[in-house]
């Protein structure tokens, strides 16, 4: 099966709440998730609501990593999505599991684009003249 990309959905459940409600320790944590990776950066956003809670998103070339936290209840919601073989979600997903000291994780791999083609599918077209037209 090829696929365009991969996306995880991880759960982090049992985290500690002091990192979890902690703007520069979130936003730090994804980003170095994404360079674990070998993800390349493009933007960076996060936002921390009041009275406690955390979203915030990595746009990366291949894709992005998500976040939504909720300290109140030890649990974050994390989208890794990447594009390409050369970027490993799950490193990505380890890391995050560790900075956040997270006692109960799980995620679910889900695959991205499987269109009904025969042969692999490059990351990006560098002609558009040979993209498959469907």
């Amino acid at each position: 099966m090829h696929a365009l990309g991969t996306h995880l959905i991880v759960e982090l459940r049992n985290c500690n709440p002091a990192i979890l409600k902690d703007l520069v320790k979130a936003r730090t944590a994804l980003v170095s998730a994404a360079k674990e990776a070998k993800a390349t950066i493009v933007d960076i956003s996060f936002h921390e609501f009041s009275p406690y809670g955390i979203s915030g998103v990595v746009i990366i070339a291949e894709s992005h990593l998500t976040i939504h936290t909720w300290p109140e209840y030890l649990y974050a919601a994390v989208d890794i999505f990447t594009c390409g073989e050369l970027i490993k979600p799950e490193i990505a997903t380890e890391f995050i599991i560790k900075a956040f000291e997270c006692k109960d994780p799980s995620f679910v791999e889900i695959k991205r684009g499987i269109l009904s083609l025969n042969e692999k599918l490059p990351h990006k077209i560098t002609n558009p003249e040979l993209a498959p037209i469907i």
